[in-house]
Formats: C-alpha cells, sequence, structure tokens
C-alpha cells in the first residue's frame, strides 16, 4: 500500500481497506481560549469517521502534569505516555495512521502527525481539510467509541526534531524562528492566554491560517512552497524552527513545510507560553 506521509484527501481515505490504516479523531477545544476541553470527546461519540479511535491533545498528546516547569501550556508527552497511547489505539510499526480534526489539520491533528514524526513514524497523515471535507465529500460517520485491538508498543523520540532549551533560542545564531499565531497576539495587539503579549525577539510570523484555503484545505504544495520560499529566503528548512502559542498550531507550519517540499525543519516545542515564564526574557512587540 502507498504509504501517505503529509496529506491525504477524503476520497482517498475512504477507498483505504479499514486494516490497513489506523485513523485518529483529534477535535479539540483549547480551555485557556474558553472553550471545553471535553467537547471534541464528546463530538466524537456522537459521530466520527467510521473506525476512528479518538485522542484527547491534554491527555495523550501533552503532559500537563509538567505545567510549571517552563515546558509551555501543552509540555510534550513523556516516551512512554505515547507509547501507551498507541499501543491502546491498536498501532503497530507500518500501519497507516491518518489524524484529522474539525479545524483544517491546525490543532491536534498536526500534533498527532508531528509527534508520529517524532517517533520516526512516516507512515503518518493529516486528513485534508478534516472533517469538514469528510462530510462535504457525502461519506458516513458513525457514533460510540471505538475499540481496536490494543497492540504493545514503545517508542523513542528523536531530539534533534525539536528544541526545550530557552537559552538556545535566546542564544540562536543561524536558526530561523517562525511564530504560527494571528498576527495581533504576535504584535502584542491582544494576548487571551499568556502572561504577556509579543513574540520571541527576532521572530518572523506565519499564521497557520495562511496555509489554507477558502474551504479550509492547504493551498497546493507549490504554492506553499513559494510563500514559505519568500519568508525564510536563503535560509536552509533544517535552520527554520517554529514556534506559536504552546506547540500545537506550530505544527501546522511544520507539516506545511513538510508538504511544500521543504523538509528538516524543527519544533521550539514551550513556545510562546514557555518562554514568557520567565519574566526576565526579552519581548518584542510590533
Amino acid at each position: 500500500m502507498t504509504a501517505y506521509t503529509t496529506l491525504i484527501d477524503a476520497r482517498t481515505l475512504a477507498a483505504l481497506p479499514p486494516h490497513d490504516v489506523l485513523i485518529v479523531d483529534c477535535r479539540f477545544e483549547l480551555a485557556v481560549a474558553g472553550g471545553d476541553p471535553d467537547k471534541g470527546e464528546r463530538a466524537y461519540r456522537e459521530g466520527h469517521i467510521p473506525g476512528a479511535v479518538y485522542a484527547h491533545l491534554d491527555r495523550d498528546l501533552s503532559d500537563l502534569s509538567r505545567i510549571g516547569e517552563g515546558l509551555g501550556r501543552h509540555p510534550l508527552p513523556s516516551e512512554a505516555t505515547f507509547s501507551a497511547a498507541l499501543s491502546r489505539w491498536g498501532w503497530h510499526p507500518g500501519l497507516q495512521v491518518v489524524a484529522y480534526d474539525a479545524a483544517g489539520g491546525a490543532l491536534a491533528a498536526a500534533r498527532l502527525w508531528w509527534l508520529l514524526r517524532l517517533a520516526g513514524v512516516r507512515e503518518a497523515a493529516v486528513l485534508d481539510g478534516g472533517l469538514q471535507a469528510w462530510q462535504a465529500a457525502g461519506l458516513p460517520l458513525e457514533a460510540d467509541e471505538v475499540r481496536r485491538e490494543p497492540g504493545d508498543v514503545s517508542v523513542r523520540y528523536d531530539a534533534s526534531q525539536y528544541i526545550v532549551d530557552h537559552r538556545a533560542m535566546a542564544e540562536r545564531s543561524r536558526e530561523l524562528l517562525i511564530d504560527a499565531r494571528a498576527a495581533p497576539r504576535y504584535r502584542g495587539e491582544v494576548e487571551p492566554i499568556d502572561r504577556v503579549g509579543g513574540h520571541v525577539p527576532g521572530a518572523l510570523n506565519r499564521p497557520y491560517s495562511d496555509n489554507l484555503d477558502a474551504q479550509g484545505r492547504y493551498k497546493p504544495a507549490e504554492q506553499l512552497r513559494q510563500d514559505f520560499a519568500a519568508l525564510i529566503g536563503d535560509t536552509a528548512p533544517a535552520q527554520v524552527v517554529h514556534m506559536c502559542g504552546s506547540g500545537v498550531t506550530a505544527c501546522h507550519n511544520l507539516l506545511a513545510m513538510e508538504y511544500a517540499g521543504l523538509a528538516g525543519s524543527r519544533l521550539y516545542a514551550p513556545s510562546w507560553s514557555g518562554w514568557v515564564s520567565d519574566p526576565a526574557r526579552p519581548v518584542e512587540t510590533a
């Protein structure tokens, strides 16, 4: 079977044999932004893509017990926590994974895709357009929780793909930092979540929403390649580091670069919420 490593469209996903793919519903609302963190799971139980299991951003794709350690609002899950989630979902090496959410992959779907990359899993993709694209194609949903035969896997992270060291960010020389938050938050005009508004000194702004078209699907790869090339100039993709508020929507920019053929960029995992955990760190606005 063809391995899908960045995006997959709804019709192609629907045509895959069920035993050849693990579909993961990642719908989630950020409580810190006024949302309900359990709303996505309730929506999953009411209707989801047939065969899909559910991944909770706070429980499965983050380790909230480490909040307060300067690692941001969504610290990375430990290898053991992520391994346990994959085992519970019935994943095994070589099994294609497709993640989706209801935000064009901008929330936990891209985060799951990136965590799988971090664990060395290449057969991982995000459903282009998310649940809305699936429904727009007239494809069915099913209700209630899916339970797959559990597995027993243990994964290890490739630490070269991410950065948690704030000093390394402050003293970076060749790395180009790209902030995926909306422009008003980047400029410090508004800050609905974190302690202070603004951005890490020297960071550029590329709101993740700029990766999507009016239908919530990713723009063509060539257009994304031109957009990112104009932003990063002569900087090699391997020297690009992505951030956002807590290391979630930044994965959307990382995925967009991979889809555009600009492979090798990394994640500043603590992101803005981690950076401003120390009031002594500098902040830029405008």
